[in-house]
């Protein structure tokens, strides 16, 4: 096994333990914040205010990145930021709607700080392997964790049956640090032992300065409108429990089989890419833009569960392909100022898109699964533009 595989598998242990972690947050998030007293405008918000800063934040920390090198500092920053959150979700009170939307805006802060720097040394291993194999692996372990952690909450809400459903969600979100001091101490394990992974991929040896090519822009503008469709899990998850299809116990099972599809879906349409580039999303947001009709234009459970099966297509694809493409699009040395824009743009219309979602939601919500459906399906011919316009980053990289 060559060293950039070792190096991928161990980042991928690394986000497995830390999927476990936050994306059990997400498997409740919404219902949480309803508990303690958020409307659903009010989570369409938030939701969409974390991407943003999430993702706006990344050009920031993109540039940051580039200009020092320093990998290794900004991942680990990031993900002890993120994680640190997570399990302080436990001290919120009752009514403490504001400071839980608060622990998860700086929740995705860290996401923030790490992602460019991650993506990056990630991207430097993806050289040797496959930019759509690399990220694809990664996230199968990635996804793996989330699935196991919504199963984590499952089994210790069976155990933990006494109290009110605050009081039973407070304990689980503070059992969430055992697996989030087990992803720093994998982070550092990976950190000794690759203390360099920008060795993975040559250097050029002139400078190319990061440039917004045609191909790159047709992306962008598709990115944008897939992530102001794609409905945050949030608002998913709070539907689920006014529909009462699913008990407060079974929603996180819920989740974890939505993040097994997403694994799958992944490492399909991550090989897919390697021979098919942006086509390969074509064909995802085909399968996924269906799902805003099945979770929330029907009442029943199996065109519910069809639905959310078709999100983790959605969310399989955003994760791996999304990233792959940006490695083939720009040059080595300005490559974390590229992920920090796709990232920038991704964010600022996924919060757009929440929050107007949102509103829909309480206001009408065959309105909302029609904006939904027009602006997934409205990327495609995007992703097409920017796939016939492409122009191997490579070559590029080499004049």
């Amino acid at each position: 096994m060559s060293q950039a595989m070792v190096f991928i598998i161990l980042f991928g242990i690394v986000s497995m333990f830390s999927d476990m972690t936050h994306e059990s947050v997400s498997s409740i998030r919404g219902v949480f914040l309803s508990i303690v007293g958020a409307s659903a405008a009010t989570i369409g918000f938030i939701s969409g205010l974390g991407e943003l800063i999430g993702y706006g934040m990344r050009y920031v920390f993109g540039r940051i990145t580039d200009r020092t090198g320093k990998y290794w500092p900004m991942v680990i920053l990031g993900y002890a930021l993120e994680l640190a959150a997570v399990p302080a979700l436990a001290l919120v009170g009752e009514h403490g709607w504001i400071a839980a939307c608060v622990l998860l805006v700086v929740q995705r802060m860290g996401k923030a700080i790490k992602k460019p720097a991650k993506n990056t040394v990630m991207s430097f291993a993806s050289f040797q392997i496959g930019q759509g194999k690399s990220f694809a692996i990664l996230e199968l372990l990635d996804q793996l964790g989330a699935f196991l952690g919504p199963i984590l909450l499952y089994l210790i809400m069976l155990f933990k049956t006494s109290g009110t459903t605050f009081e039973r969600y407070s304990f689980c979100l503070g059992m969430l640090v055992v697996p989030a001091l087990i992803t720093m101490t994998m982070l550092l394990v990976t950190k000794r032992k690759f203390p360099h992974p920008e060795q993975f991929e040559p250097t050029p040896k002139v400078y190319v300065p990061f440039k917004m090519q045609r191909q790159f822009m047709f992306y962008i503008g598709g990115i944008s409108l897939f992530a102001f469709g794609f409905i945050d899990y949030s608002l998913i998850v709070m539907h689920l429990s006014r529909e009462t299809l699913f008990t407060i116990e079974t929603i996180p099972l819920v989740y974890s089989g939505a993040m097994i599809v997403d694994a799958i879906s992944a490492l399909i349409f991550g090989w897919m890419f390697d021979n098919k580039g942006t086509l390969a999303l074509v064909l995802s947001t085909l399968l996924s833009v269906s799902f805003p009709v099945l979770v929330f234009g029907f009442h029943t459970t199996f065109p519910v569960l069809l639905g959310i099966a078709m999100w983790g297509v959605g969310m399989g694809a955003q994760e791996s392909i999304l990233k792959a493409a940006v490695a083939t699009m720009v040059p080595k040395q300005s490559r974390a100022t590229g992920y920090g824009i796709f990232e920038l743009s991704f964010g600022l219309f996924w919060f757009l898109g929440s929050w107007l979602l949102g509103v829909l939601y309480d206001w009408n919500l065959t309105a909302m699964i029609i904006v939904s459906v027009l602006a997934q399906l409205v990327a495609i011919p995007m992703y097409i533009f920017s796939n016939r316009s492409k122009k191997p980053a490579t070559i590029s990289a080499e004049n």
